[in-house]
């Protein structure tokens, strides 16, 4: 089975659910959340995870980089969307289909890196 890698930035609200679940599935999105959005590369993942989410004290001022794994035959029925320059593309799964989302998922969901308002830092559990 052919897999596509994905990216997203979290917090470390999202992080403890992702641990709390054993790094196996993505949490339910929240009624104000209609989309659930993993973007294509690292870049804009670290971008997210440094310039944004280190500056939501509510969440921690922590932002997160993770990597997982989705069937590729399962993913090509969302486009990819561009939410700006060209390294800023995504897909938007609908909150409703996130459970099947999840059980596309090959493998475990990765933390890769941290950073918080100092700066990047060791990833450690």
């Amino acid at each position: 089975m052919q897999t596509t890698t994905l990216y997203r930035p979290v917090g470390q609200k999202e992080l403890d659910l992702l641990i709390d679940n054993g790094f196996t599935a993505w949490p339910p999105r929240l009624p104000e959340q209609p989309i659930f959005y993993p973007v294509t590369n690292e870049d804009y993942a670290v971008q997210i995870a440094r310039d944004w989410n280190t500056k939501d004290e509510t969440n921690g001022s922590v932002g997160y980089v993770t990597r997982f794994e989705v069937c590729s035959d399962y993913l090509s029925q969302f486009p990819v969307e561009v939410v700006g320059g060209r390294e800023h593309s995504e897909y938007w799964i609908p909150a409703e289909q996130l459970d099947e989302f999840n059980g596309k998922i090959q493998g475990p969901i990765q933390v890769i890196r941290k950073f918080t308002p100092q700066g990047e830092t060791e990833v450690s559990f």
